[in-house]
């Protein structure tokens, strides 16, 4: 099972990456709007507020990768980034968009949850 969690917590890690990229650098770009579904006058005027989110997003990746490093030593900094990335997306599924539930915070609670059980 000590796999299994692991692997759920290097997914939730590369997902951080990828909102990072996302967000620090693709957010002003045709693939960053499609994605986010926002215009071009939006993107622009938010592209460093978006770059802001990206940042928060590689820092609760590194955390993670943090605790994978660790081995057994980091559960509870595995423990504590995920919680704050079910935090996160439970907070952002509420105030704009329940996708951010399923894609953000739903991966860290099964990753918590395989933890939990190891």
């Amino acid at each position: 099972m000590t796999v299994i969690a692991n692997v759920l917590v290097a997914l939730v890690a590369l997902l951080h990456i990828y909102f990072l990229v996302l967000e620090m650098f693709l957010w002003d770009t045709p693939y960053g709007r499609k994605t986010f579904g926002l215009t071009p006058e939006f993107s622009a005027a938010s592209k460093t507020l978006a770059a802001n989110q990206g940042l928060y997003n590689g820092f609760l990746a590194a955390g993670l990768i943090w605790g994978l490093c660790l081995g057994a030593s980091g559960w509870h900094v595995k423990i504590f980034f995920l919680s704050c990335v079910i935090v996160a997306g439970l907070y952002g599924g509420w105030t704009v968009s329940r996708k951010i539930f399923f894609v953000q915070a739903l991966p860290a609670l099964l990753a918590l949850i395989a933890l939990h059980i190891h």
